[in-house]
């Protein structure tokens, strides 16, 4: 009679711990929460495919709550360290392109040169156009006197803090040209750039090593030839200032 007693004392003491499973599984699903929560701060592909794998290991008969040692943290991909660097690098080239470009403006507005010079920001750099009737006679390559002061002060506008490349290029309309001086637009195209470019080697502040000079003739329209306006248009020296960093973050050569 004693025996049963003491067994049955036991039974009403035995703890029941059942609620331990549900409990368990509220614990599992907090972590999955804060886990998406911390992921959805700054996804990307990388970050996404972390989690999911996480995901894998809790639902899938992975290690349970109860079991695991320190919460899961989903580090930070290198690549994507790289890849922010290179774009603040071209970011920051793009805004150092953009200042010269309104200095430039700034310069063109003071002198009233709206109808002769045009500045564009461009996958290739900064494009500055000026039409050839302001440096040019027709048919000649030598820039008229009066304008080589002007030519003296793009060359002070050319320098820069980070030295860049420089590219001159002479352009033409498609009207034939041959004259005692030149058989063809693209000669005339030619030494036009390499006049241009003599003037701006005048400064003792520019680096020759950055300058280039070539020419397009009438190869390169920007209009169409059929008009007056537009063949206007077409003669032209372009000065392209290229960038520093490319898109893809590399540093131009």
């Amino acid at each position: 009679m004693s025996k049963k007693r003491k067994k049955k004392k036991q039974e009403e003491h035995a703890v029941d711990e059942s609620w331990l499973l549900p409990y368990a599984d509220l614990l599992t699903l907090l972590l999955a929460l804060f886990i998406v929560l911390f992921a959805s701060s700054s996804i990307d592909e990388a970050k996404f495919t972390q989690m999911t794998t996480v995901f894998n290991e809790i639902f899938d008969g992975g290690k349970g709550v109860m079991e695991q040692s320190a919460p899961t943290t989903v580090p930070i991909p290198k690549d994507s360290i790289e890849v922010h660097d290179e774009n603040s690098s071209y970011l920051e080239d793009q805004r150092s392109l953009g200042e010269i470009q309104d200095r430039l403006d700034n310069y063109i507005a003071v002198h009233e040169l709206e109808n002769q010079f045009e500045t564009k920001l461009t996958d290739e750099g900064l494009l500055v156009t000026i039409r050839d009737s302001i440096l040019f006679s027709p048919g000649k390559a030598e820039i008229k006197p009066e304008y080589r002061g002007l030519a003296d002060d793009i060359a002070e506008l050319l320098i820069f803090d980070k030295p860049r490349q420089i590219v001159i290029t002479g352009h033409t309309d498609n009207m034939p040209m041959n004259n005692a001086e030149f058989s063809s637009n693209w000669e005339l195209s030619v030494m036009r750039a390499v006049n241009f470019l003599k003037i701006l080697m005048q400064s003792d502040k520019v680096d020759p090593l950055l300058f280039s000079a070539k020419g397009y003739g009438e190869y390169h329209p920007i209009a169409s030839n059929d008009s007056a306006e537009g063949r206007s248009k077409n003669r032209r020296v372009e000065v392209l200032i290229e960038p520093l960093v490319l898109e893809d973050g590399t540093v131009a050569n």
